[in-house]
C-alpha cells in the first residue's frame, strides 16, 4: 500500500518540472524500512530527479533533442523495472517509460518527456542483473552467452574471448549495450555474411508494456520474441539475450582498396559479398565501403588507418575526382592458416578492379580490430569533440538505385555543398541474412546497400547539415529511390506507416499486444507523436 501511495504521487506529479523523490524517500523511510514485505518491492530510493541525473537523461550522443523526464530508475533488480512498469500499465492515468542504455541515440529515441528513463546501465553494479554467462556443448561445437541486456558488447567480447569464443555479428562501434542494439538491428561489415545481431540470437528474456516478465524465442512466445527484435523498443525491455558463438581467431589481416569509378566500386564489393557462407572459408570476415574526400586529410575519427607517407598522394587522388571510394575488408585467421591466408585474400581480390599501386593493409589482433573505434573516441575526447551535435543519417538503399543515389546524393548534393564533415559509409548486405519476421525493415531486394551520414558539427551549424539530410531524403523520393531509414526518425503517424509498409498492420498489432497503453519507449515517437 506505501508503494502505490508513492507511485501515485509520482503519476499525479508527471508533466511537472520538477518530482522530489528525495523529500519522498525521507518522508516514508522509517515505514518502508520497518515493513519487510515491501522491501523487495521498494523502488522509492532507486527514483532521481537530481541535477546530474535529469541531465544525462535528458540528452544523447546526438546532442540535438533535449526532453526533460520527471524521473529516472536507477534498477537494482529486474524486479525493480518489472514494479515500475506494471504500475504504469495498472495506473487510471498510465505514464510513458523509456529504458536507456548508453544514450547512443542521436534523435532522443531514448527519452520520455514527462516520464520516467530508466538507467540500464544500474543493473551492472548490482548480482541481480544478468551479467555475462558462456555455455554451450563442446562436443557439438554449440556455444552462447547469457548476457544481461545492459552489458556492454565490448564487455561480452572480453568475456567470451577468455573461453576462446566470441559473437560473429557486431556494431561498429562496440560501447553500447546488447539492448539498445537489438532494439534496432546492429549492423557492421559482419553483416553481409553472418546475418545483423538481431539474427544472432537464440533466446530473450523481456518486460513487455504490461510488466510480464516472459522467456521468448523462436519457439517459445514467438510472436513477442520477433516483435522486439528491430522492435524500436516497442514491445518490451531486454533483460536478457543469449547470443550465438563461435571458437574467436587470433589475427586479422585488414585491407583497403582506392576506386575512382563508383560503378567498379560497387560490382566489386557485391562480388566479395556474393561469397558469404558462414562455413565458407574463402569467404571476407567483413567488408564495408567508404567515401574520401576534400577535407584536408585521408582519415576519420573512427580509425587510422594509411601510412602517413602515403596520405599526399591519397589527397591528390580526392582533389582529382572529387570523391574516392575505398572497399574495406577483413579476413580472419590464426595459426593453422598462417601460412594460407595471404593466398587466400589474393585470389579474392584477383580481377578486382581498384586504382593499381593503392592497396593498404595492416596485420592487428582481433580485438584491436573491433576495438578499432575507441581510439578515436578517446582523441575527440581529449579534445572535446566527442559530446557536440551528430546530425546523423543511415539509409538502406535497394541495389537497383544505388548508382542514382550515387548522382543524385553524392555527386548533386554531397560534392556540390561540401558541408559534409565526419564519416560516409557505403556498403553492401544480403537480404537472405535477415530473418522477415523481425520488426526491422529494409529494402525488397536481394542486395541492398547501407549509408551512413555519421556527420559531427559545432553547436551553431548542425541545422545546416540536417537540412542538408531532408534534401537527401527529398531527393530520393522524388527521383523514386525508395530508401528506408536505419535507426528511423519520424514526424508523423503516416511517415511511419511508409517505413513500415507490409509490416505496419503486425506492427501495430504487437504493439496493441504487449504494450496496449503505450507507455515503452516514447521517445521513437510512433505512437507517441504528439
Amino acid at each position: 500500500m506505501l508503494l502505490f501511495l508513492f507511485l501515485s504521487f509520482l503519476v499525479s506529479t508527471l508533466g511537472k518540472p520538477k518530482l522530489s523523490t528525495n523529500c519522498l524517500s525521507s518522508k516514508f523511510q522509517n515505514p518502508v524500512h520497518q515493513n519487510r514485505k515491501l522491501q523487495n518491492l521498494d523502488i522509492i530510493s532507486k527514483l532521481r530527479d537530481d541535477h546530474d541525473a535529469i541531465e544525462l537523461a535528458s540528452s544523447d550522443y546526438g546532442n540535438m533533442v533535449h526532453e526533460i523526464p520527471a524521473s529516472i530508475l536507477y534498477p537494482t533488480s529486474i524486479n525493480d523495472i518489472e514494479t515500475l512498469i506494471k504500475f504504469a500499465h495498472n495506473n487510471s492515468a498510465p505514464f510513458t517509460i523509456a529504458a536507456r542504455g548508453q544514450g547512443h541515440s542521436v534523435r532522443g529515441q531514448a527519452m520520455a518527456r514527462n516520464g520516467v528513463v530508466v538507467n540500464m546501465r544500474s543493473l551492472k553494479n548490482h548480482r541481480n542483473g544478468f551479467g555475462i554467462t558462456v555455455s554451450g556443448t563442446p562436443s557439438m561445437g554449440f556455444f552462447y552467452a547469457d548476457v544481461g541486456g545492459e552489458q556492454l558488447w565490448i564487455d561480452v567480447l572480453n568475456a567470451t574471448l577468455e573461453h576462446g569464443l566470441a559473437p560473429v555479428s557486431f556494431t561498429d562501434y562496440l560501447y553500447l549495450t546488447v539492448g539498445g542494439t537489438l532494439s534496432n538491428a546492429g549492423i557492421s561489415g559482419q553483416t553481409f555474411r553472418y546475418g545483423p545481431q538481431i539474427s544472432n540470437v537464440y533466446e530473450m528474456d523481456v518486460i513487455t508494456g504490461e510488466g510480464d516478465f516472459v522467456t521468448c524465442s523462436p519457439e517459445k512466445n514467438r510472436k513477442l520474441f520477433y516483435a522486439v527484435l528491430g522492435g524500436l523498443g516497442q514491445f518490451g525491455i531486454i533483460v536478457r539475450a543469449r547470443i550465438a558463438l563461435e571458437p574467436a581467431p587470433k589475427r586479422v589481416k585488414w585491407v583497403r582498396m582506392l576506386y575512382n569509378d563508383f560503378s567498379a566500386f560497387t560490382k566489386d564489393q557485391e562480388s566479395l559479398i556474393s561469397l558469404n557462407g558462414r562455413k565458407q572459408k574463402n569467404a571476407l570476415n567483413y567488408l564495408e565501403g567508404l567515401l574520401l574526400m576534400d577535407k584536408g586529410t585521408p582519415e576519420n575519427w573512427r580509425s587510422t588507418f594509411f601510412p602517413l607517407s602515403d596520405h599526399s598522394r591519397i589527397i591528390s587522388l580526392v582533389t582529382k575526382y572529387g570523391i574516392i571510394y575505398c572497399i574495406e575488408v577483413a579476413k580472419y585467421y590464426d595459426d593453422h592458416i598462417l601460412n594460407s591466408v595471404d593466398k587466400e585474400l589474393q585470389v579474392l581480390f584477383e580481377g578486382l578492379s581498384f586504382i593499381p599501386g593503392f592497396t593498404f593493409e595492416k596485420d592487428v589482433s582481433y580485438i584491436d580490430f573491433l576495438n578499432r573505434v575507441q581510439s578515436g573516441e578517446q582523441k575527440l575526447q581529449s579534445q572535446g569533440l566527442w559530446d557536440i551535435p551528430h546530425p546523423w543519417l543511415n539509409l538502406f538503399v535497394p541495389k537497383s538505385h544505388i548508382s542514382d543515389f550515387n548522382s543524385i546524393v553524392f555527386k548533386d548534393i554531397v560534392l556540390k555543398r561540401n558541408i559534409t564533415t565526419g564519416l560516409v559509409l557505403v556498403y553492401p548486405m544480403n537480404r537472405n541474412k535477415w530473418d522477415d519476421r523481425m520488426s526491422a525493415v529494409i529494402p525488397d531486394e536481394d542486395v541492398f546497400y547501407t549509408i551512413g551520414f555519421l556527420h559531427v558539427s559545432g553547436f551553431n551549424d548542425w541545422e545546416t547539415i540536417d537540412l542538408q539530410n531532408r534534401d537527401i531524403l527529398q531527393s530520393c523520393y522524388n527521383a523514386g529511390i525508395e530508401v528506408k531509414q536505419y535507426l528511423p526518425n519520424y514526424k508523423t503517424m503516416e511517415d511511419w506507416k511508409n517505413h513500415f509498409s507490409m509490416k505496419w498492420r503486425t506492427f501495430q498489432e504487437r504493439k496493441a499486444q504487449f504494450d496496449p497503453k503505450m507507455i515503452l519507449s516514447p521517445g521513437q515517437r510512433i505512437f507517441n507523436n504528439n
